[in-house]
């Protein structure tokens, strides 16, 4: 599967050629070794030999080509690392200690990083959508979570060493397994890999048994050298008890979208009852993962971005979605993960068309996903939109896509769209007998089929005592449309009985007659299209994305963060230690951080080289360099970190120049054209 859609159909096809010489390899080694059991010519033997090892020169080659159209193939993983941890981007929490698996600390660029991320993510989507913000407790009652399914659902599969009695989530080791076995065998046939690929995509939709079973196919066995134990469920919810007495039972909430759900009637009111309408909120979630790993990629604690856009389920179209029409995604639907394993690279409103995505509103939000990872820098070329296959799926969702990032770590869900249907305000609205419902008015009157009920209250009354209320709203609920109440007429004339919003109801104690009405509004209870963005997630891949050695030079480590999001916007240096120097060093960091743009001022006695490096280290997009030129003509150099070009400029223009930069109104083209540029060689 190419990562690149670009390079999709040239990566797709070196490995039809590898796998053909792989097998004129398989077929010319066996003619050798024939020729040598049978003591044939010397001549035709070193012919033959000769001939095999050219096949294999020339599938050393393929294999070589391929690798260079892996974007991640060359990341030196081990500077990355080091980079990061020394410069503070990522520590482990609690180090002196001896640290917690699956916790960590942002540092000071990390945190700037993250919230300017955050900040283009609000701007992006809250503000541009008109959203309603919020900002929800993250202690939980239990009985919000129970109402939801978290209580009784929100499980992985864990197994235990049966020496040790360490765990271990059980998806994780067949998934490790089968990349263990694909990389021990690169001259494996591409049916095969495919088939093991697609076992792959299917770990953490498995039963227990079924899971069980393909853990013993794969050799998977513990540290101990013994064999897994049984897999079972394991709740990832961190419990705690709320208040002094320790009766009341709470949960650290697992995701933000609870505390939007049962907000959902002020939400509705704050938007004075208009439809459709998103409401979002950016907050911490937490989890307690079996087996944390992969840095940022799999925490305990974690901040999620999550939006929540209520629709009228009868309509999914969005009045916004012609904008991104034309916008090309690269779809790896469940169709293609089954088949070919092969992507598609598809306008957004193709997909909808052709029915591969369930619907506008869904389609639109993928596009928008797309367009902000490509504001804040992420490489296109390594995102792709994978849809949920059957198993994977909630029963209640309609359709499901997680967008993908492409790390060193392989593909890697940073962001979840699942059209959610009505599932989440149904069971709030059943649990707390609280309507959530929203309103259609009408601009003509429409009439309707429905069923005009008579209840026996005597009956209800002696059979469901204080529940007659529920049941009788139940069924008054239902027979606003014919359509609705007709499958519990049915069951009641044939049967004698129905179920009833958990109740059963006999045809002793509900009459009925089909009649018409007149409506001029439609209730209805609002499906839900989701978009939740795993922040940790993103922020570990942007690093990734931005991070590269300049001239292939270890000690060169840059981060080509875009200004937009760069933790300082700015740096100013002095070329020399001299007062005068340093006081105009001193009036331009003022006026950049006068204008929010963070500065980053060195004045150390390091070359100016060395101290350019430092800056890139970091991301910083851009340099100030006050030298002695700028006492006579009040003008300084401004240097761009990926290209390092130089150009000069009045210091009264620099404020504005990186100002206009950073907020996407200027591009380095327009100023190396506006301004003069100067030829500087850079020395450590």
């Amino acid at each position: 599967m190419a990562a690149n859609p670009i390079a999709e159909g040239s990566a797709a096809a070196l490995q039809d050629e590898l796998d053909a010489i792989n097998a004129k390899i398989t077929k010319q080694g066996s003619l050798v070794r024939e020729l040598k059991k049978a003591s044939a010519n010397a001549d035709d033997i070193a012919s033959a030999v000769e001939a095999l090892r050219v096949l294999k020169i020339d599938a050393e080659s393929l294999r070589k080509k391929k690798e260079e159209l892996d974007p991640t193939a060359q990341f030196n993983r081990r500077s990355f690392d080091e980079l990061i941890l020394r410069k503070m981007f990522i520590v482990p929490s609690f180090e002196i200690h001896g640290g917690v698996k699956g916790l960590f600390d942002l540092g000071p660029p990390a945190c700037a990083l993250k919230a300017a991320m955050v900040d283009v993510w609000r701007k992006h989507f809250i503000l541009a959508e008109s959203m309603l913000e919020m900002e929800c407790t993250c202690l939980t009652p239990e009985v919000v979570l129970k109402t939801s399914g978290h209580v009784d659902r929100f499980t992985d599969l864990m197994v235990k060493d049966p020496v040790s009695g360490e765990c271990f989530r059980a998806d994780k080791l067949l998934e490790d397994a089968i990349d263990e076995l694909i990389e021990a065998n690169p001259n494996m046939p591409t049916s095969e890999r495919e088939g093991h690929l697609r076992i792959q995509i299917q770990a953490d939709a498995f039963s227990p048994s079924e899971l069980d079973e393909q853990l013993v196919k794969y050799g998977c066995k513990a540290p101990s050298g013994e064999a897994y134990g049984p897999s079972f469920p394991f709740n990832l919810m961190f419990k705690t008890s709320i208040g002094p007495e320790g009766t009341a039972v709470g949960y650290l909430r697992p995701e933000t979208a609870q505390g939007l759900f049962v907000n959902f009637r002020r939400l509705l009111d704050a938007n004075a009852q208009k439809m459709p309408f998103a409401a979002a909120q950016i907050g911490l979630g937490f989890r307690n993962e079996i087996a944390p790993r992969s840095g940022l990629l799999r925490v305990r604690e974690f901040c999620m971005g999550e939006i929540e856009h209520f629709v009228n389920p009868a309509d999914k179209s969005h009045p916004n979605f012609s904008s991104v029409a034309s916008k090309e995604l690269v779809l790896f639907g469940r169709d293609d993960q089954l088949g070919s394993g092969k992507t598609k690279l598809i306008t957004v409103g193709e997909a909808v068309a052709s029915g591969l995505v369930n619907n506008e509103t869904l389609a639109y939000f993928m596009a928008r996903t797309q367009l902000f990872m490509e504001r804040i820098g992420m490489d296109p070329a390594r995102l792709r939109f994978r849809q949920h296959l059957t198993t994977e799926m909630a029963h209640y969702a309609c359709d499901c896509w997680d967008l993908e990032i492409q790390s060193s770590y392989g593909w890697v869900e940073c962001v979840g769209h699942a059209d959610r249907a009505c599932y989440d305000l149904d069971v709030h609205s059943k649990a707390t007998k609280t309507p959530m419902v929203a309103t259609l008015k009408l601009d003509e009157p429409k009439e309707i089929e429905i069923a005009k009920l008579k209840l026996d209250r005597k009956s209800l009354g002696k059979t469901f005592k204080t529940d007659q209320r529920v049941v009788a709203s139940a069924l008054e609920a239902l027979a606003e449309n014919w359509a609705d109440f007709e499958p519990i007429a049915t069951a009641l004339e044939t049967e004698g009985k129905a179920i009833v919003d958990g109740f059963e109801v006999t045809n002793e104690m509900v009459t009925w007659t089909k009649a018409m009405k007149s409506v001029h509004e439609i209730k209805f209870t609002p499906s839900v299209i989701e978009p939740s963005f795993g922040m940790g997630r993103i922020l570990y891949s942007l690093l990734e994305h931005c991070f590269y050695q300049r001239n292939a030079d270890e000690q060169r480590c840059v981060m080509k963060f875009k200004p937009a999001v760069a933790p300082q916007k700015c740096a100013v240096l002095p070329i020399s230690s001299g007062e005068e120097v340093n006081a105009v060093v001193d009036e331009i960091a003022a006026e950049l951080m006068e204008s929010d743009l963070a500065t980053r001022v060195d004045k150390s006695t390091a070359s100016l080289g060395r101290r350019y490096a430092r800056s890139d280290e970091v991301g910083v997009p851009f340099a100030v360099t006050v030298d002695f030129d700028t006492l006579t003509d009040g003008t300084v150099t401004l240097r761009e970190r990926d290209s390092t070009v130089q150009i000069r400029l009045p210091k009264s223009d620099v404020t504005r120049v990186v100002f206009d930069f950073v907020h996407g109104r200027f591009s380095w083209e327009e100023a190396t054209a506006k301004y003069p540029v100067v030829q500087v060689k850079e020395e450590d």
